[in-house]
């Protein structure tokens, strides 16, 4: 709860550094863009609240996308991508400075659908109606895991 509390005094303070008429565009693109992950990771933090996690082996931990250093791997340690029982490794894609997808419960849900089906070798076909987010969600799903993305319709 103190955690939450001070995640959001740095909210409030980067909204007035974005409003700021000072700022460039490329440091105002990298402000929002990090509004919107740090608003998406306030909002995971209120459901591990309001669900009691406590322990690392709560389902509700577990389905949150997690990103692992291991120091000791490598000649100079490796990053890996973690959700559920999945892991994937980080690609180190550089992806520029672009924006990021607003994150809703249902597109929490097809990334775990989409990680999963990664990690077992296998495809996945987001399927809805036009203009719903299924290409946005792919490639920010592929931003997260630093992969180069190619979608053709």
């Amino acid at each position: 709860r103190a955690l939450k509390k001070k995640q959001i005094i740095f909210l409030r303070r980067l909204t007035t550094l974005v409003r700021d008429p000072k700022l460039g565009k490329i440091d105002r693109s990298k402000t929002v863009a990090l509004i919107t992950m740090e608003i998406h990771n306030r909002d995971v933090m209120e459901k591990l609240i309001k669900s009691n996690c406590s322990d690392p082996q709560d389902f509700s931990w577990l389905s949150q996308l997690r990103f692992f250093f291991d120091k000791e791997e490598g000649p100079f340690g490796t990053c890996s991508v973690r959700q559920t029982n999945c892991i994937l490794p980080y690609s180190y894609e550089y992806q520029g400075n672009n924006g990021r997808l607003v994150v809703t419960p249902l597109t929490d849900r097809c990334v775990l659908t989409l990680l999963t089906a990664m990690f077992l070798h296998r495809g996945g076909n987001p399927l809805g109606p036009a203009g719903t987010g299924k290409t946005e969600t792919v490639k920010d799903l592929a931003k997260n895991l630093a992969q180069y993305c190619v979608v053709s319709n």
